[in-house]
């Protein structure tokens, strides 16, 4: 898919071109997905051209001009695998080309390394296919049947599962693997691109690897939504790890879940304090509803708005959103080679954070209530807010309403109302 984005890119600065030739939805889906906003527009989106202008003839990248573009515009779908590896943290800005090669290549050794692995455990990993069936039992114990793709094709090639390797850890991966299977088969099922078992195969492959190294949280529902993008837009699988790994470090806490709690929750409250002192009058009619743990929002926050939104304005939301959100030392610290951030940055160190963050750095809010996406479905909320006070007498009510902005969402209108709310919400907390 990625050289067909780029070939498709032939006039990249125009606005009137068909995002259809990038992400085609298949004919019989039409119907069902959400109208696309988006669009390209010369002069605010980046652009191919403005994007290889922001490289040095060395290989170091203007962050802040790629910044301030990506906020007014967005990004060209044919580059943004390219600028989302930035904006996720995979490289500094602050490199060489030569750097950034020498990186990937180590990345991708790595990545060969533990998929190496997985392979060894379930052979069927790697071979350009994938199980939406259990390959064992809850204690550990091989299921031998011919589990099967979505379309009927032998997963396990007449190979055994495993040679008994029943370790509690071990044991949980595999039990997740037919889960991802099932959710792959689910995931973005409108888009031509997954017609196709070999890009369904490498969304799976991803996860799998994925669920294989991060043993404390595995796989959970909702990151199919995340990594299917990243896989669509990279082409190199390798690179669609770590892009997503990356994604992760972000949304990480979201996914983690014990007996008692789920991850997001430390997010909904947070949501219920913001809207508890920007609008009284809705929390409390909220909680009358049952609602006060604000738990209808929970798939908002989770797959940062992937349901609501068609496939292209979501990419869009995303973008800005890790525009505006944009720390310069993101890969310092996921490299750990960044012991403390300064404590002073002048006018030119500035413009290389994202708006928000900027925000964040004057205001010193609190590390709880950082997240754009809190205050975006704060914004949603607000704009609702009639309706729910008029109509929601339950908390079904409540969902139904709020179901309703599938597909008439304006992703630039809410973030700039969730700029707004984050400005009256730092106001009134500086008044208590």
């Amino acid at each position: 898919m990625g050289n067909s984005i780029i070939a498709a890119c032939k006039n990249g600065d125009s606005s009137l071109e068909d995002l259809d030739s990038y992400f085609p939805v298949r004919p019989e889906c039409q119907a069902d997905v959400p109208n696309t906003r988006f669009r390209p527009r010369a002069g605010r989106t980046l652009s191919e051209r403005r994007w290889k202008a922001a490289f040095s003839q060395e290989g170091y990248l203007d962050i802040a001009g790629v910044l301030r573009r990506i906020q007014r515009g967005g990004i060209h779908p044919s580059i943004k695998g390219a600028v989302w590896e930035f904006l996720l943290g995979c490289f500094d800005p602050n490199s060489t080309f030569e750097e950034r090669n020498e990186l990937r290549q180590q990345r991708r050794e790595q990545y060969a390394v533990w998929k190496s692995e997985c392979q060894k455990l379930v052979p069927v990993i790697g071979s350009g296919k994938f199980t939406t069936n259990a390959i064992v039992t809850d204690d550990g114990q091989p299921i031998e049947l011919a589990n099967t793709t979505s379309n009927g094709h032998d997963t396990n090639n007449g190979m055994p599962v495993d040679d008994g390797v029943y370790e509690k850890k071990v044991v949980q991966w595999k039990l997740n693997l037919s889960q991802i299977g099932l959710d792959v088969v689910r995931t973005d099922r409108s888009l031509v691109f997954y017609e196709n078992q070999a890009n369904q195969a490498k969304l799976w492959d991803v996860l799998a690897v994925y669920a294989w190294i991060d043993k404390d949280i595995g796989y959970v529902q909702g990151m199919t939504d995340i990594c299917s993008p990243i896989i669509l837009l990279l082409e190199n699988e390798a690179d669609a790890f770590w892009c997503f790994e990356r994604a992760m470090r972000r949304l990480r806490e979201n996914f983690k879940s014990s007996a008692n709690s789920i991850g997001v929750q430390s997010q909904l409250r947070a949501l219920a304090q913001i809207v508890k002192i920007v609008d009284p009058k809705l929390h409390r009619h909220l909680e009358e509803l049952d609602g006060g743990e604000y738990l209808f929002a929970l798939r908002m926050l989770m797959v940062l708005f992937r349901r609501e939104l068609s496939f292209v304005d979501a990419l869009y939301l995303w973008e800005v959103m890790w525009a505006m959100e944009y720390n310069p030392n993101i890969y310092l610290l996921y490299d750990k080679t960044l012991e403390q951030l300064p404590d002073k940055l002048n006018d030119t160190q500035l413009k290389q954070y994202g708006k928000f963050e900027r925000r964040i750095l004057r205001t010193g809010a609190t590390k709880q209530h950082d997240a754009l996406a809190i205050f975006l479905v704060a914004s949603v909320l607000e704009t609702k807010k009639k309706q729910l006070m008029k109509e929601a007498k339950g908390l079904d009510d409540v969902v139904q309403i709020l179901s309703e902005i599938t597909g008439n969402l304006d992703a630039k209108k809410a973030l700039n109302e969730a700029l707004k709310i984050h400005k009256k919400y730092m106001s009134k907390v500086k008044k208590t």
